[in-house]
């Protein structure tokens, strides 16, 4: 264990406070595919029960039309983000009549890039925005990738933490200084350790063989349908999937807010020739948004996002600059298949200590080496995470996966502890002990388990995912009623935000060429 981290568990531990570390706030945002009864992508709207995707709170879509996402309110307790996200996905199903909720990261037997409809938000500006940012997607890397669907674990550490953390950290300067300081250590930390949540929840070692264009490098086949790597652990997270080939070149500064700021408005404001040469307004379509190394923020793919709640109309640059960090948005895990909602309790009490835990951690500042390094961390662990001799770069010394891996959870065990004071028994202190035994014996991970799974049951991983989704729809239609009181907070909002988008396509006053350049015009960075 580090000192500085040593020193500030001391310190925490001989608090007075009770919970000190308890009570942040939790959300989940999770992603999955409407599929047909037989498994292909549905070719149908945004179903109109799940009312308007533009504007409800709760349920929206991504990259597709048919890509759907559940967001929850974020909750002090992680129990009641599982049950919102429960109640969410039971009210969903009997929304979408036989379609199925594809259950894997991966997506199912996908077709030409024309068979992946675009998400479509109506013709206000901002629905129109939305469209042809994700129209630029698609040109810039191809829909069929876009269809991965993942889980966001929203995070922020209670505000009586860091009144009593500044304090004991000696700083008297502005609090959200200091807040923002301390999340982009921990984002420093999670970039470097990251990988550890790819080897414990990664549950994508297959594809169906659709997945893959031809130029991309061999990749053993499991069958005539199914692509894999036998030691994989998140295809999802590989150079397959997020981590692909067009955005290595973007080192993005995580030493502090404003080098973040400055790097992400440089991208949006720099040309890139492969995407001028796409155009921008042709045959008067919108292509993309501008012809730049990034569209929008959003389009820079990172397994952890510091966020700020923006204001309506405000770019997420200008919303950091203007309060400093609020919360962290982890998007490194994958849909577990084994679980009918994707996630469980067990997986985000882990991540919680783990980012505390990073946070807490003595945090240097990286340079681009350092990036790199921890990028091809990621992708070693993303394709070969099972593999018993795998090492990794820690500091340019290689060290043991499995080793790294017991050192970090004997680092995190303080911080179990004290998440777990005043709680019946310990939860916290349980599940770090469950991934002890997922690092001890790899054949226990998600990602094991699902290769097991086509083992003996000679299924493809389309039979595979297929059966899964089956199964979790059934799971959900004979479970008991949503309570009457959430059935009706989730028609009401259906409802009100069929009215919000028709309130906001009325109220249009200027072209959608000047609405663009206006948000632009708001980043301040």
């Amino acid at each position: 264990m580090d000192r500085k981290l040593d020193k500030r568990l001391e310190r925490l531990a001989a608090s007075s406070t009770a919970g000190l570390l308890r009570g942040g706030r939790k959300g989940v945002e999770k992603e999955s595919l409407r599929v047909t009864p037989e498994g292909f992508i549905s070719p149908l709207p945004h179903p109109r029960g799940l009312g308007s995707a533009l504007t409800n709170r709760y349920i929206t879509t991504d990259f597709s039309e048919a890509l759907i996402e559940f967001v929850t309110p974020a909750f002090p307790a992680l129990w009641e983000t599982i049950q919102f996200l429960c109640d969410v996905h039971q009210f969903a199903y009997r929304q979408i009549g036989d379609e199925l909720l594809w259950v894997t990261s991966m997506p199912c037997r996908v077709g030409d890039e024309d068979s992946i409809p675009l998400a479509d938000y109506g013709p206000s500006n901002v629905g129109q925005m939305k469209k042809v940012y994700r129209r630029g997607l698609g040109h810039r890397y191809g829909r069929v990738m876009q269809t991965i669907s993942g889980v966001h674990f929203n995070y922020s550490l209670p505000q009586h933490f860091w009144h009593e953390y500044q304090a004991h950290e000696g700083d008297a300067g502005p609090a959200d200084a200091f807040r923002s300081a301390h999340y982009f250590g921990l984002l420093r930390n999670f970039r470097r350790e990251g990988w550890l949540l790819l080897y414990l929840f990664g549950a994508s070692p297959a594809m169906c063989k659709s997945f893959l264009a031809d130029d991309y490098p061999t990749i053993p086949e499991f069958d005539a349908e199914t692509l894999f790597e036998p030691y994989a652990t998140s295809l999802r997270m590989s150079d397959f999937g997020y981590s692909n080939r067009t955005q290595a070149k973007l080192n993005i500064s995580l030493n502090d807010l404003s080098s973040y700021v400055a790097d992400l408005d440089a991208a949006i404001n720099t040309p890139e020739p492969d995407y001028e040469r796409i155009g921008l307004l042709v045959d008067g379509v919108h292509r993309q948004l501008n012809a730049n190394i990034l569209q929008i923020e959003n389009e820079y793919y990172s397994p952890i996002r510091p966020k700020r709640t923006a204001r309506s109309g405000e770019r997420p640059a200008a919303a950091l600059l203007r309060g400093g960090v609020e919360y962290v948005e982890v998007r490194a895990l994958d849909l577990n298949p084994f679980d009918p909602v994707g996630v469980n309790q067990n997986e985000l009490r882990f991540v919680e200590c783990f980012l505390i835990y990073c946070l807490l951690k003595e945090s240097p500042l990286l340079d681009d080496e350092a990036l790199a390094e921890a990028g091809a961390n990621q992708t070693a662990t993303a394709h070969s995470g099972r593999d018993p001799g795998l090492y990794l770069k820690r500091d340019g010394r290689g060290v043991l996966l499995a080793d790294w891996a017991a050192d970090i959870l004997a680092d995190m065990a303080p911080v179990a502890e004290i998440l777990d004071r005043g709680l019946e028994g310990t939860p916290y202190g349980d599940t770090l002990a469950h991934q002890r035994e997922l690092v001890d014996d790899p054949d226990r991970t998600p990602s094991a388990r699902l290769v097991a799974e086509l083992v003996e049951s000679g299924a493809s991983f389309f039979e595979f995912a297929l059966e899964a989704a089956r199964s979790h729809k059934s799971y959900f239609r004979t479970l008991k009623p949503v309570n009457e009181r959430r059935q009706a907070e989730f028609e009401e909002e259906a409802r009100r935000s069929r009215e919000r988008q028709r309130e906001l396509e009325a109220s249009e006053t200027i072209s959608f060429e000047e609405h663009v350049a206006r948000y632009y015009a708001s980043a301040g960075g």
